[in-house]
């Protein structure tokens, strides 16, 4: 009798490993997530429906490459002299910070086995921004709760693309300019680091990176250098902004 009340017990507080369970816990944490990638999404959608190319190309660009800077870059790329040098530093610059902050998750996403692989790859600012403050309810599974949440965001964005590209098809409107929306969306989130006193530093140490690339290379070669710049000095001065 006792060993099967502790038997009971143990099931009652074991991880919750079933989908429903583990959706269901992840689901409300991405509603967020979910509103900005649609929109965000759509946008990049109908952008490369009216550069010419079907949603097959919009549905692989998002399933394979999964990164909305990186396929808004690769829009123009795809509609420009090909420069494979170009794109590949291009890409590696502007999807740098993922080097960084994913270095901090390598504790949380220590020996959750297959779901680690899938894990690194759907990790985006937003994702990080939800994995990294939030601990999963009682009874889900680590490993469960933040494969899920990385996977509906995932889903979240695949959608938004395609619904976009098909959407293009019956815009008639001039959608010159819709390709600063995630410019746009980087300098809502530099506002918001902004009113933050201790990331002011790096703020400002960015926005004159920026411009003395753009005095010394023009603008239309100034984003490698600058990124470069930004870099080196964060690196070099890494002691004085984290004290």
């Amino acid at each position: 009798m006792e060993i099967l009340e502790k038997s009971n017990s143990w099931a009652a507080h074991r991880p919750d490993s079933s989908a429903a369970a583990a959706v269901k816990a992840a689901f409300p944490a991405t509603i967020p997530v979910l509103t900005g990638y649609i929109c965000l999404g759509m946008a990049f959608g109908i952008l490369i429906q009216t550069s010419g190319y079907g949603v097959g190309w919009a549905l692989l660009m998002s399933v394979v490459c999964f990164a909305g800077s990186g396929q808004f870059l690769g829009v123009t790329l795809l509609t420009a002299a090909f420069d494979p040098v170009q794109a590949l530093l291009l890409s590696v610059m502007i999807n740098a910070r993922h080097i960084f902050y994913g270095l901090s998750l390598l504790g949380k996403y220590r020996g959750l086995g297959r779901a680690w692989p899938f894990l690194i790859f759907g990790l985006t600012d937003e994702t990080f921004s939800l994995v990294s403050s939030l601990e999963p309810p009682e009874g889900i599974s680590r490993r469960d709760f933040y494969f899920w949440i990385t996977f509906l965001n995932y889903l979240y964005w695949i959608i938004g693309s395609v619904l976009g590209n098909l959407a293009g098809n019956f815009i008639t409107f001039d959608t010159t300019g819709i390709d600063f929306v995630l410019t746009a969306l980087f300098v809502v989130l530099f506002m918001e680091q902004w009113k933050k006193k201790e990331n002011r530093p790096a703020g400002v140490i960015g926005i004159l990176c920026a411009a003395a690339s753009l005095a010394l290379f023009g603008a239309d070669n100034l984003v490698i250098p600058a990124m470069v710049l930004i870099l080196v000095t964060l690196l070099g001065g890494r002691r004085f902004l984290c004290a």
